[in-house]
C-alpha cells in the first residue's frame, strides 16, 4: 500500500514521543528516588552508629560487670579460705606430735624430763579437717612423722581409743606418698627463711590516724598507676588474709599469756616460734601448707598435704551464681602479669569462662539490633517504573503487531479484490460480448451458437465455484460455518459426488480414476458431507487447472484406511509446486494477480479454505511432499475405531 510507510511514520512519531515523555518523568522519579534514598541511607547510617555506640556501651556495662563479678568471687573465695589457711597457720607447733604433756606442751615441749607426765592427744589425731588429707613433720633429723600416725606407746594409747586402726593406716598410705614426693631438705628449699620476729600486724582503716590514711591512701594511688587496679586487689586480699591469721595468733597468745600465770617459773618458755605462717605450695600436683618452726635451736619443718580436689569443688560452688562456667587452675611459677586472677590465699588462678555473648536490648533502643541497609536497586519507585517501561514497551509492541495485521489483512484484501477484479473482468467480458452477438443474431451458424453457449455455461460454473468458495470462507471467519458432522462410511460419502468431480475433469479434457484399498470404503468416518464435497472438488478444480498442460491426463483420486484415520489423496501429473509456493499454499489470498495471469486463475482461497473446513471436522489437509512429478494432496478424516 502507498500509505504505508506513512502509518509507520506517524506510530513512530507517537512512540517516540510517549518514549520521551516517559524518559522524562523517569529520569525525574529517579532523582527522587536517589535523593531519598541518600536520606534513608544517612538516616540509616546515623542509626547504626547511634546503635553501635549504644551497643559499644552496653558491651563495657557488661564487660564492667564481668569484672566486677570476677573480682567479688575472687574476694569470695579467698574470703572463705582466709579462715582455713588461717587456723593451719597458728596452730601451736607442739599440735603436731601424737600426744601433749600436759605440763611443758607450751614451754618446754621438746626438753626431756623424764617421768611420769600427764599426756593429752594432740587436736591433729581426734580431729578430722574435710580438707586435709594428712599433717606430717619433718625432724631436725630427717625424719618424717605425724600426728595421725602414732608410733610406739604413742599407738597403743591412739588406737582404738582415740582413732580408729583404718583411720591410721589410710594416714600412713598419705605419709607414705609424701615421703615419695619430696624430703626434708627439698622442702626447706622451697619455704622462706624463718624468723623469731613477729609477723607486721595489718591495722584495720578504722584503727588508723589521718596520717596513716592518707598514707595508705597515696600507697595504692601509686600502685594503681605501677601494677594496675587488679595487682592492687590482690595485695589487697592478701593483707586480708594475713590480717585474718594477725587476728588468731593475737587471739592464741592471749591465750597462752593467761596460761603462763599459772606454770612454775622453770616451766616458762624457751621457744621462739612466733608468727609462722603456713606457706602453700604445689609439688608434682599436689598442694600443701609448710612452714619452718625453729624451737631451742633446732628447725623443724611442719605442714599438711589439702584435698585439692574437694577444695577447688567448695570455692567453685561459693561462686557458681556469679561464674557458672569458672574453673582454678594451679599456679606452680610467679603469678607474673595475671596476678589480677590469683587468689591470695592458695597459688591458684581464676579461670572465668567465658562472658555472656547474649544479643542483649540496646538501652533506649528496644529491639533494635542492626540496622538494615537502606534502601536497594529495586526500592518501590524503581519497581513501579520498571513494571510502566516493561508495560509500556508491551503495548507498543502489541500496537505494531496490530498495525502490522491490519496493513496485511488490508493488503490482502486488496490483493482479493484485484484478484478478483480479473478473475470477474474475463468472464464479464466474454458473458458481455457472447451476449451481443447471440441477441443480436450475429452467429448463424449452429454449431457456433452451441459452442458460446457451452462457454458460457462453463463461465457461470466457475464463477459460481468462485463465489461459493469466498462465501464459504466468509462464514467460517464469522464463526459461522455449518458444523453438521456425522459418522458415515466412505463409500456413502464419495459416491454421491463422484459424477461431479467426473464431469469437472472430463471438462478439462482430463480422466479422474478412482481407486480404493481393500476394505477402505468400509470405513466409517466422521465428516461434514457438503464440506468434504466442497474440499474435494477443489482438490480436482485445482488438478484441471494446474495440469491441464501436462502429457499425463490421469488425475487419481485414491481413499485408504488407516490406524484411527482415513485418507482420501487426489494427485495429478502436472509441474508440481516449488518449495518457496508450498510455505504460503494454505494462506489465504495468497495469489496475486500477476501470479493467477502466468498460472492459473483464481483468487488463493480454494486451499486456505479447504484446510479450515477439514480442520473443523477434526481432521486435516496436507501436502505430500514426497512427490516429485506432479502434486499429491491428501485429506485425513477420524475414523471410529
Amino acid at each position: 500500500m502507498t500509505g504505508t510507510y506513512k502509518i509507520w511514520i506517524g506510530f513512530i512519531l507517537c512512540l517516540a514521543i510517549v518514549l520521551s515523555a516517559m524518559g522524562w518523568v523517569t529520569l525525574t522519579a529517579l532523582r527522587l528516588d536517589e535523593a531519598q534514598a541518600d536520606a534513608r541511607r544517612d538516616e540509616a547510617e546515623a542509626l547504626r552508629q547511634e546503635a553501635q555506640a549504644r551497643r559499644q556501651e552496653a558491651e563495657v556495662r557488661r564487660q564492667a560487670a564481668w569484672e566486677e563479678n570476677v573480682r567479688l568471687a575472687l574476694w569470695r573465695m579467698d574470703s572463705t579460705l582466709a579462715p582455713f589457711v588461717a587456723q593451719e597457720s597458728v596452730r601451736p607447733y607442739f599440735a603436731y606430735s601424737a600426744f601433749v604433756p600436759v605440763n611443758r606442751a607450751y614451754g618446754n615441749m621438746f626438753n626431756d624430763r623424764g617421768g611420769g607426765e600427764m599426756l593429752v592427744p594432740s587436736p591433729l589425731l581426734t580431729e578430722k579437717s574435710p580438707n586435709v588429707l594428712v599433717y606430717f613433720q619433718f625432724e631436725p633429723d630427717g625424719r618424717l612423722t605425724s600426728p595421725q600416725v602414732p608410733l610406739g606407746g604413742n599407738y597403743k594409747l591412739a588406737v582404738p581409743n582415740q582413732v580408729s586402726e583404718e583411720t591410721v593406716q589410710r594416714a600412713k598410705k598419705q605419709l607414705e606418698q609424701l615421703a615419695a614426693l619430696f624430703d626434708r631438705k627439698k622442702l626447706i628449699a622451697m619455704l622462706p627463711e624463718s624468723t623469731s620476729e613477729p609477723v607486721e600486724m595489718v591495722v584495720s582503716p578504722l584503727q588508723q590516724d589521718a596520717g596513716q590514711r592518707l598514707a595508705q591512701k597515696t600507697q595504692r594511688y601509686n600502685d594503681l598507676q605501677l601494677r594496675g587496679r587488679g595487682a592492687v586487689e590482690f595485695s589487697e586480699r592478701n593483707l586480708a588474709v594475713q590480717q585474718q591469721a594477725n587476728t588468731m595468733a593475737m587471739n592464741r597468745d592471749q591465750q597462752f599469756q593467761q596460761l603462763e600465770q599459772f606454770q612454775l617459773a622453770e616451766l616458762m618458755p624457751t621457744t621462739d616460734v612466733r608468727g609462722v605462717l603456713m606457706k602453700p605450695l604445689w609439688i608434682d600436683g599436689h598442694l600443701i601448707l609448710a612452714r619452718r618452726v625453729p624451737v631451742g635451736g633446732k628447725e623443724y619443718v611442719q605442714g599438711c598435704l589439702l584435698d585439692w580436689p574437694a577444695i577447688k569443688t567448695s570455692l567453685l560452688e561459693t561462686v557458681e551464681d556469679l561464674l557458672p562456667e569458672a574453673d582454678l587452675k594451679p599456679v606452680t611459677g610467679t603469678p607474673g602479669v595475671d596476678e589480677a586472677r590469683m587468689l591470695a590465699a592458695l597459688p591458684v588462678r581464676l579461670l572465668p569462662g567465658k562472658p555472656a555473648t547474649a544479643d542483649l536490648p540496646i538501652p533506649g533502643m528496644p529491639g533494635l539490633k542492626t540496622p538494615a541497609a537502606a534502601g536497594g536497586f529495586l526500592s518501590p519507585i524503581r519497581l513501579s517504573l520498571l513494571i510502566a517501561w516493561i508495560c509500556m514497551l508491551l503495548a507498543a509492541l502489541a500496537v505494531a503487531a496490530l498495525l502490522l495485521g491490519v496493513m496485511r489483512l488490508s493488503e490482502r484484501r486488496a490483493s482479493f479484490v484485484t484478484a478478483v477484479t480479473h478473475e470477474l473482468r474475463t468472464p464479464l467480458t466474454t458473458f458481455q460480448m457472447y451476449a451481443e452477438m447471440l441477441a443480436e443474431d450475429m452467429v448463424q451458424d449452429d454449431g457456433q451458437r452451441r459452442h458460446y453457449l457451452a462457454t458460457l455455461r462453463a463461465e457461470a460454473v466457475r464463477l459460481t465455484h468462485m463465489v461459493e468458495n469466498v462465501l464459504a470462507y466468509a462464514r467460517i471467519e464469522r464463526g459461522r460455518a455449518d458444523g453438521r458432522v456425522e459418522w458415515i462410511s466412505l463409500r456413502q460419502l464419495i459416491e454421491p459426488m463422484k459424477e461431479r468431480l467426473a464431469g469437472r475433469a472430463e471438462q478439462a479434457g482430463m480422466q479422474l480414476e478412482f481407486d480404493s484399498a481393500d476394505g477402505a470404503g468400509e470405513c466409517t468416518v466422521s465428516a461434514n458431507v457438503s464440506a468434504v464435497e466442497q474440499v474435494l472438488f477443489n482438490l480436482v478444480d485445482n488438478a484441471c487447472k494446474y495440469a491441464a498442460k501436462a502429457s499425463d491426463k490421469r488425475i487419481h483420486f485414491r481413499i485408504e484406511g488407516h490406524d484411527g484415520h482415513a485418507t482420501v489423496s487426489v494427485r495429478d501429473h502436472g509441474p508440481g509446486i516449488a518449495p518457496p509456493v508450498r510455505r504460503k499454499l494454505f494462506r489465504s489470498f495468497s495469489k496475486s494477480a500477476q501470479e493467477a495471469a502466468q498460472t492459473a486463475p483464481g483468487v488463493g482461497l480454494g486451499l486456505a479454505l479447504s484446510r479450515r473446513l477439514a480442520r473443523d471436522m477434526g481432521g486435516d489437509l496436507r501436502i505430500d511432499e514426497s512427490i516429485e512429478d506432479g502434486a499429491r494432496f491428501v485429506l485425513t478424516l477420524t475414523k471410529r475405531t
